[in-house]
């Protein structure tokens, strides 16, 4: 609670076996050629940059990530015992990205801004070890309580810039990590000046008076509902379905597709 309260970020090194994320770098490499086959099945976060919603079931280690203890612990101790998941999918930033203006995911709800209280916390896991010329992440930490209010509610004006570059921290996540955060701390991506891609899943967990699935269609088939046990049904914020339908992406974000100009270096993260 202190990390996420006060920088707004911290990781677990050393979560999963390098084995066990060689097989979610191929289930995401699967999908995300599925997904730019399906129009509309990639969302473009930037040029070289992609954001892709899936069907949890297609992850063949997707229960092993929601069942993980300090997945499961962070989750309690932030958002309570009814704890939502309402987000499963993963971003790809390729070579020739560039580094995203600072931004947070969405508007800061009243709950963070006059309640001073999280509601929703994101989880990532790197699908390589993250180089400093791969566009690491980068956050400002202590920024999710920055109040927008008078200019865009998820993009900071650029006068405002200089601040976050001060508090930059950069962050070289290793294969087998992973984080939290509030997607509320501003950050941005940096570019990828290397000649791969850096695909990093994303889990997104609401409080019970979050928002967050709004934005999302989690969707399961009966057969995976069944297999899984009811104190991890209870935690799932998603249809049941006979048959998986195509995801129609509509968390899109504007000010993120024209990405800006060669990032300033960050602090050590």
């Amino acid at each position: 609670m202190g990390a996420l309260y006060g920088d707004g970020f911290t990781a677990l090194k050393g979560a999963f076996s390098r084995d066990w994320v060689q097989c979610l770098r191929e289930d995401i490499d699967t999908l995300f050629a599925e997904a730019q086959r399906q129009p509309g099945g990639a969302l473009p976060r930037g040029p070289s940059r992609f954001y892709v919603e899936i069907h949890p079931e297609r992850l063949r280690g997707f229960a092993d990530i929601i069942t993980h203890p300090w997945v499961v612990a962070v989750c309690e101790a932030i958002l309570g015992p009814d704890y939502r998941i309402v987000e499963a999918g993963f971003d790809v930033p390729g070579p020739g990205a560039l580094h995203q203006p600072w931004h947070r995911d969405f508007a800061s709800p009243e709950a963070t801004l006059v309640g001073r209280r999280l509601n929703s916390l994101a989880f990532n896991i790197t699908t390589v070890d993250v180089t400093e010329d791969m566009g690491p992440f980068e956050i400002a930490p202590g920024t999710q309580w920055d109040d927008l209010a008078g200019g865009h509610h998820m993009f900071p004006a650029q006068d405002l810039w200089p601040r976050y570059e001060a508090r930059a921290q950069r962050k070289l996540a290793q294969m087998g990590d992973i984080s939290a955060r509030s997607a509320l701390t501003i950050h941005r991506g940096t570019a990828n000046r290397s000649d791969k891609s850096r695909p990093v899943f994303v889990l997104g967990v609401d409080a019970p008076d979050g928002t967050n699935a709004d934005k999302h269609d989690l969707q399961v088939t009966r057969g995976y509902w069944d297999s899984l046990p009811e104190d991890v049904r209870r935690h799932l914020a998603c249809r049941v379905v006979d048959r998986l339908e195509p995801i129609v992406q509509g968390h899109a974000i504007a000010g993120l597709l024209q990405g800006v100009g060669e990032p300033t270096m960050g602090g050590p993260g």
